[in-house]
C-alpha cells in the first residue's frame, strides 16, 4: 500500500490543501493523472475545480473520477487517486453505488497510490464506524475499503475542561465503539496525517496523534512515530467487551 492519510484538507486561515502541500506534492507522481473522487460534496464539478487549482502550480493533472461518464474508466487511467472531505456516509454510498468501493480496493492494492482527506481518510479503515459525520443518506453496509486494518477517527478534538457542553467528548464516544468492537482507533488531530509505504506507516504533520486500544487509557503519539506494528492488527467488530 502507499498511502496518504490527511485528518482535514483545509486548515484555518489556510487554503485549501496548504497547509500539507509540500506533502502531497512529494506523495504524488510529478507530472501524473491524479482522479479525484469529489462524491463527499453535492457539488462534483465545483469540488474537482477546487483540487485543480490548489494543486495547478505543481504540473499534476486533475481530472474528476465522474468526467467522461465511466468512473471505473476513469480510475483505470489514474496514476494516483485523491478521494475528498466532506460526508462520509454520502461518499461511501456513491463508492458502493458505482462500483468503486470494490475498484479502489483491487487498484490500491495493487500499488496505486491512494490519497484521501477527512471522509477519504474515513474511507481507508475497514468501518465507517469512527466517523464523526451526520448519516444523511444509508449506504448499503457500514464496511469501508480497509486498506489500514485499524480505524481513523480525523478530526479528532480533545475534551475542554473549560466547556459548558455537556454532551459526549469525541474520547468519551470512541471508548463507546471499543466497547463494542476490539479495533485500536488512531485520532488524527488537525494538521496531521499518516503516511504508509508499504509495511511502514508513519505519523506526520504539525500535531501529534491518540491512540485509543480497549482496556488501556489513551496514548499520546509524537510527530514522525513508527505507527507500523497497527499494520499487524486483526479487527474484531461486534465483539463487546
Amino acid at each position: 500500500m502507499n498511502l496518504l492519510l490527511l485528518s482535514n484538507s483545509t486548515q484555518h486561515g489556510r487554503g485549501y490543501l496548504e497547509h500539507a502541500l509540500d506533502t502531497v506534492i512529494g506523495f504524488l507522481p510529478a507530472g501524473g493523472r491524479l482522479v479525484f473522487v469529489p462524491y463527499a460534496l453535492a457539488d462534483h464539478d465545483g469540488y474537482t475545480a477546487r483540487v485543480r487549482g490548489a494543486l495547478a502550480g505543481a504540473g499534476i493533472d486533475v481530472r474528476g473520477v465522474h468526467e467522461g461518464g465511466d468512473p471505473l474508466a476513469r480510475l483505470g487511467e489514474a496514476d494516483a487517486v485523491f478521494v475528498g472531505g466532506g460526508n462520509s456516509f454520502r461518499l461511501l454510498s456513491a463508492l458502493y453505488r458505482t462500483g468503486l468501493r470494490e475498484a479502489l480496493t483491487k487498484a490500491v492494492g495493487a500499488g496505486l497510490p491512494y490519497m484521501g482527506a477527512s471522509a477519504g481518510t474515513n474511507m481507508a479503515a475497514p468501518s465507517l464506524r469512527t466517523t464523526n459525520d451526520m448519516p444523511i443518506v444509508e449506504p448499503p453496509s457500514f464496511e469501508a475499503l480497509g486498506l489500514v486494518p485499524f480505524q481513523i477517527n480525523p478530526h479528532y478534538l480533545d475534551p475542554d475542561p473549560a466547556s459548558t457542553h455537556k454532551g459526549e467528548t469525541r474520547e468519551e464516544r470512541l471508548t463507546e465503539f471499543l466497547e463494542e468492537n476490539d479495533v485500536p482507533v488512531l485520532g488524527l488531530r488537525e494538521g496531521s496525517w499518516l503516511r504508509v509505504d508499504g509495511a511502514r506507516a508513519t505519523l506526520g504533520g504539525a500535531r501529534d496523534a491518540r491512540l485509543f486500544r480497549r482496556g488501556t487509557a489513551p496514548r499520546e503519539l509524537a510527530v514522525g512515530a513508527d505507527l507500523s506494528e497497527l499494520l499487524g492488527t486483526v479487527p474484531a467488530f461486534d465483539s463487546r467487551a
